[in-house]
């Protein structure tokens, strides 16, 4: 059944921002007083779970506010630099052409996720939950839940790690899953997710029941 509301996360997800994280994660490390990242780690990161690589990083939880806030604010400053990944401005125009209200639940701030969308893309969006807060990413889908007054098993939230599924699925909607994002597709295809999505336009696809 085609969902009455498509939500997704923003980084990995529609927005190629992994090369920038990785051009400034030794100088945050260092500035933070975390582990900066060795010759080899990329993979083997890519496969943890958001709190198993805090623990391997050593961030204590008091510092993952302030190296958030740290982060948006770097971002801000090279925004420039993000781009979207090919094929997902089709993508979203498609979707909102077909009916599925669409909705952005992130921590990054809302700023930076407008400026990358661009005035056209953004105004396609019904609803969003973004920028810094202490609640849990499914409080967040809860919230929007609500304000769209869209039952939870109507809905879909796509991301690109594990964290999204466990999210999705603590609120209740459909965990939509892409493989080119943080976490790598065999990784996320171990949690079992509902849409396993390969390529960017799969989703418009598979969403809409269209041929690909």
């Amino acid at each position: 059944m085609q969902p009455q509301l498509v939500i997704f996360d923003f980084d990995g997800t529609l927005a190629d921002s992994l090369p920038w994280v990785r051009s400034v994660f030794d100088d945050v490390a260092r500035r933070w007083g975390f582990r900066p990242l060795s010759a080899g780690d990329d993979q083997a990161l890519r496969q943890m779970r958001t709190d198993a690589l805090l623990r391997y990083l050593g961030v204590p939880g008091w510092k993952i506010p302030l190296i958030a806030a740290d982060m948006r604010r770097r971002m801000s400053r090279d925004i420039h630099v993000i781009q979207l990944f090919p094929g997902v401005a089709s993508m979203l125009e498609q979707l909102a052409a077909a009916g599925p209200r669409l909705g952005i639940v992130s921590s990054n701030a809302t700023g930076n996720i407008k400026q990358v969308l661009g005035a056209r893309l953004w105004g396609l969006l019904h609803y969003t939950e973004c920028g810094a807060g202490i609640a849990g990413k499914h409080r967040r889908l809860t919230r929007l839940l609500r304000r769209a007054r869209v039952q939870p098993q109507h809905a879909i939230y796509i991301g690109d790690e594990i964290r999204d599924i466990d999210a999705a699925r603590r609120a209740g909607t459909a965990a939509g899953a892409v493989a080119w994002g943080c976490n790598p597709a065999q990784t996320l295809a171990h949690q079992r997710p509902d849409l396993l999505f390969l390529r960017v336009h799969d989703i418009a696809s598979r969403l809409l029941a269209v041929p690909a």
